[in-house]
């Protein structure tokens, strides 16, 4: 559970995607991440801003090959606003 102003560091699996048209793969990730932050901040989707690097690194190899995880660091602030960038590794 992520408490206000805290910083966490997710390790987001996308074998999900797997399950996916091989054309469409990197799309699902990106719901994936989506839906996984989701889930472990508890909070609306609506309300998850995320860094367009995350996207980028998804796609970085076509949509037919999404990374089987990644890292993001999450920080959930006091209005509820989720924001996710790429953690360094």
């Amino acid at each position: 559970m992520v408490e206000i102003g805290e910083e966490h560091v997710y390790t987001i699996p996308l074998r999900g995607a797997k399950n996916a048209p091989r054309w469409e793969r990197s799309k699902k990730a990106v719901k994936e991440v989506f839906k996984y932050l989701e889930q472990h901040t508890k909070t609306d989707r609506k309300m998850i801003k995320v860094d367009p690097k995350i996207s980028e690194k998804i796609w970085e190899r076509g949509s037919e090959k999404p990374p089987s995880k990644i890292r993001v660091k999450a920080m959930k602030f006091e209005d509820g606003i989720v924001e996710a960038e790429l953690a360094a590794k």
